[in-house]
């Protein structure tokens, strides 16, 4: 009746080597262990552009003011990765993308932008909501009909400071 191993797919023999090199593995460094037999799923891994470490003259202009850090690509990279070791990165999002905003040109797209970076960061359980108050919020809603540049300044200007 039992016909052994032979008779699985070597898929199946392939994947059972591999659970028994891992099992070794865990009885040798339990600490590791759940990523061992659990493994994370991939995540296609995006290849970070080479950022060009700032000169020391440029790294001490970031002491006068934001804006010089986020000027820079290494300063802003930096600054929010400083975001999200505070659980506030939705702050960053937020003013990149009023920055994006401010850079587009069709009236059509200006429209798009808006209304994603609102219904993202400023509507009351936004999934980045960032803190800014009651009438920030309000002028910045009422902003969004003529869906200026500058519709969100306000806005961006208080959840910077």
């Amino acid at each position: 009746m039992c016909k052994g191993l032979s008779a699985l797919p070597q898929t199946c023999l392939e994947r059972a080597k591999e659970i028994k090199t891992k099992l070794g593995t865990l009885l040798q460094k339990p600490e590791n262990a759940i990523d061992l037999i659990i493994p994370y799923p991939e995540k296609p891994e995006k290849k970070p552009e080479k950022l060009q470490k700032p000169s020391p003259e440029e790294a001490l202009q970031w002491r006068e003011s934001l804006d010089k850090v986020l000027m820079s690509s290494y300063g802003l990279a930096a600054f929010h990765s400083f975001l999200r070791s505070e659980f506030s990165e939705e702050n960053i999002e937020f003013w990149m993308a009023c920055e994006d905003l401010k850079k587009t040109k069709s009236p059509v797209k200006k429209a798009a932008k808006s209304k994603r970076i609102y219904e993202n960061f400023i509507q009351p359980e936004a999934p980045q909501e960032v803190n800014i108050d009651y009438f920030t919020k309000d002028a910045t809603l009422k902003n969004l009909v003529t869906v200026s540049p500058e519709a969100f300044g306000l806005a961006q200007n208080a959840s910077t400071a």
